[in-house]
């Protein structure tokens, strides 16, 4: 049960109304805390390791600490990379146990997306267990080695976004309707919720096909994440509020405790701060026993 790719658990959360939240880990320490606080709560889960921890801790290595946690926990748990342009590395990951890929070609002329996006694909699907997450349009802002200006920022048309889920195969879509990773420069950010509305209508109107995702979780206000997920926003991915936690707790805990030299007691309190981050969004997303 839980070893699993994300799309049979975002088409339960898509049916029933929730989210699932897909948080970005980058060491052994987030990945047990949002491992953990999810057991606790019994949600499904879906762990993320962006391209660069993923090539720094190697994806052999990622690949066999998910599978590790996830072996013996009693809830569904997903391994994605997150906002990948590279079509080879993408199967390089798939190779290391990642059970769901995201091939990010949103930057690139359309028919070259498709083409991509459609390379990872047919992959992933022929490896077997191994969904595939598709962007189109772009989100601003920076997610790993992914920057993308406000300038560029485009959103996603809705008649594309059906011809190119229906010409990729793809099993997850993202599309842009104005989030923005990192930390909104205005707390009233403009997000185009009838785009949403449409696409979900267009994809997913006369039978429930393939989930969307909600890129830029962070700083959203609750109403907001909430309004997201009735109009069919079933994966929320969340980054920048779970480095901001592990950076200001370490900092925190060094300035409080600058005579004690051991990483142990950093370690436990950078884990149980990571936890209390994910049990909010779990509440949140409304996720919490739908495991």
């Amino acid at each position: 049960m839980a070893i699993v790719n994300a799309k049979e658990m975002l088409l339960k959360a898509t049916t029933e109304k929730y989210a699932v939240g897909a948080f970005n880990c980058t060491n052994l320490i987030q990945m047990e805390a949002v491992v953990d606080a999810s057991i606790e709560l019994n949600a499904p889960l879906i762990v993320q390791c962006s391209v660069a921890p993923s090539k720094f801790l190697k994806p052999q290595v990622v690949g066999a600490i998910y599978k590790t946690l996830a072996a013996e926990a009693p809830i569904p748990i997903c391994l994605h990379l997150d906002h990948c342009n590279d079509v080879e590395f993408c199967k390089v990951c798939a190779d290391a146990g990642y059970t769901n890929i995201m091939i990010d070609a949103s930057k690139q002329e359309f028919s070259e997306n498709i083409r991509q996006t459609k390379a990872v694909v047919d992959y992933c699907h022929a490896a077997g267990g191994i969904s595939v997450e598709g962007e189109l349009g772009t989100v601003s802002g920076v997610e790993d080695q992914v920057r993308v200006a406000e300038s560029e920022v485009e959103l996603c048309d809705p008649e594309q976004a059906l011809t190119f889920v229906d010409q990729t195969g793809v099993d997850i879509f993202a599309p842009g309707i104005g989030t923005a990773h990192g930390v909104y420069k205005t707390k009233n950010p403009k997000i185009d919720f009838g785009r949403l509305e449409k696409i979900a209508a267009l994809i997913n109107g006369q039978q429930l096909r393939v989930p969307l995702v909600i890129h830029g979780g962070t700083g959203l206000k609750p109403d907001v994440v909430k309004n997201l997920i009735s109009l069919g926003g079933s994966k929320f991915n969340v980054s920048t509020d779970l480095k901001h936690t592990l950076i200001d707790t370490t900092y925190d805990y060094i300035s409080e405790n600058r005579d004690q030299y051991n990483p142990g007691k950093i370690d436990a309190a950078v884990k149980e701060a990571i936890k209390d981050k994910i049990k909010y969004w779990i509440e949140l997303l409304g996720s919490s026993n739908r495991a």
